[in-house]
């Protein structure tokens, strides 16, 4: 028995709507078949973009879009992408299996896809291999409507208006393909090219300074000692890699044991935000400065017979457990953490939807956002939660894991019971009686998945649901994420 105790007094704060946020890059298939066809494409496309892609985004209320890397971004010359399609500068994706990138799909295409979706962009902007002028004219292009050589230039193709874009990360894993910087050069670097990020108008900017990966404590220490005053948010990067880079799992081919190595993984995602957090209040006591976790998922063998490069994986119910685990310790850390970006939208890593010419499906992670849709930008409300541990001698975690929050008088509490084949009773103790639930939920096998001939895991009803003195009783399957709104 699991026991979860909600205080609606307690609370970390609001929970952006953009820690449910997402992540494109110019990998494989995610931009091209999988997000843009181009006009003439007989698959269904409003200006080249996937009608079907930007229906399934728009369900979830997708946030907010990082693009266009990752890696590709300290690579990427923004004016290679502006102007006539038949005029634009070839490329070779270097980082990502060598393939001749034509640049169809540049900044005003991305601009319209974010307009059909409803969301923001984030923009990463090239430090490895380009200039603080680059950049700065980058800015200026998209959010100034002075009259500029640069502006005119917008105008020349076909934008009249500024677009206004506020978020703006400068650099891409400095410390690794993105220039292999050390910490106190990059402090430096991020400072002189933020400086030339120039305000136009109203459109004032968030800026991201690079941050770490996973554990390394050095880099947030002299970033924040050095450079904080100038930043908004600090990115950090953290991937759910079982076995390793070396021996990593198959997406699909897994054993119980890899299954709780998983969760081990993605649950120490706690430990890490904590790290890094404390870190960051010594300098920011006041939390100005956002963590940007703008790469976060899981890690596999790209599926058999794809090109080794493109890193395309399918995605399982573990894939939905992983999702789930993340999002309940973002939420929880909602305080500090101010936006996340899964990796990544279409056809690479944890996918949430996958394309096949002109086929379309919904992953399990996909589902989970549906799920947990709820929570954007609701009062963030403290779960104590009382579970038995699961898993190996070697890999454990807590059997259940949860997240609650408020908004317009509705409670939202998502759970999922981590056990692949066992169910699991949880009592929610609310303190106050229950008028009305409404229950959602995704449960399947541990490999279970969707694919393009079948798709057996979709969201469904769930009614096993009680009220009790003070609270519910649910009785969660085995291998399940639910999703729980309550009427006091």
């Amino acid at each position: 028995m699991t026991k979860i105790s909600i205080s609606r007094e307690s609370s970390a704060g609001t929970i952006s709507k953009y820690i449910y946020g997402h992540f494109a890059e110019h990998l494989g298939h995610c931009i091209y078949g999988g997000i843009f066809v181009g006009k003439d494409s007989p698959i269904p496309n409003t200006e080249g973009i996937r009608s079907d892609v930007v229906e399934a985004m728009k369900a979830i209320h997708l946030p907010v879009l990082r693009w266009p890397g990752g890696c590709f971004a300290d690579e990427y010359h923004w004016r290679d992408g502006i102007g006539p399609q038949e005029k634009r500068r070839n490329m070779v994706n270097t980082n990502w299996g060598g393939v001749t990138e034509d640049n169809s799909f540049g900044t005003h295409e991305f601009l319209e896809l974010c307009r059909q979706v409803g969301c923001e962009p984030y923009i990463t902007g090239n430090v490895g291999s380009g200039t603080a002028q680059e950049m700065s004219e980058w800015v200026e292009y998209l959010n100034s409507d002075g009259d500029s050589t640069v502006v005119r230039e917008r105008r020349t193709n076909g934008r009249q208006d500024s677009w206004g874009v506020r978020f703006w990360g400068v650099g891409n894993e400095s410390w690794g393909c993105g220039g292999i910087m050390r910490p106190e050069y990059y402090a430096d670097v991020y400072r002189r090219y933020q400086n030339f990020c120039r305000q136009y108008g109203d459109h004032k900017l968030y800026k991201i300074a690079c941050g770490p990966s996973d554990v390394n404590t050095e880099w947030t220490e002299v970033l924040m000692k050095n450079a904080a005053f100038c930043m908004d948010g600090l990115s950090m990067h953290s991937y759910t890699i079982p076995g390793g880079w070396d021996h990593k799992n198959s997406a699909t081919k897994f054993t119980e044991a890899d299954y709780f190595e998983t969760m081990a993984i993605a649950a120490d995602m706690e430990r890490k935000i904590g790290l890094h957090a404390e870190i960051m209040d010594k300098y920011d006591p006041d939390k100005r400065v956002g963590l940007i976790i703008d790469e976060w998922g899981n890690w596999f063998e790209v599926e058999p017979g794809t090109n080794p490069g493109f890193l395309y994986q399918q995605n399982t119910m573990r894939d939905a457990m992983v999702a789930a685990v993340h999002l309940d310790i973002f939420n929880r850390h909602c305080d500090r953490v101010f936006m996340a970006n899964i990796a990544q939208t279409v056809n690479v890593l944890q996918a949430i939807i996958l394309t096949e010419g002109e086929k379309m499906v919904l992953t399990p992670t996909y589902h989970v956002f549906d799920l947990y849709q709820h929570h954007m930008d609701a009062k963030e409300l403290a779960c104590a939660i009382e579970t038995g541990k699961i898993g190996t001698a070697e890999h454990s975690v807590a059997g259940i894991t949860a997240s609650a929050s408020e908004k317009d008088g509705i409670i939202t509490l998502t759970l999922s019971n981590l056990s692949p084949d066992t169910a699991e009773e949880v009592t929610v103790d609310l303190k106050a009686a229950v008028k009305e639930t409404k229950g959602r939920i995704l449960q399947g096998r541990m490999d279970a998945y969707n694919d393009f001939d079948s798709a057996p895991l979709q969201v469904e009803d769930f009614s096993d649901i009680r009220a009790v003195d003070g609270g519910l009783l649910v009785k969660m399957p085995a291998c399940s994420v639910a999703e729980i709104r309550i009427g006091l």
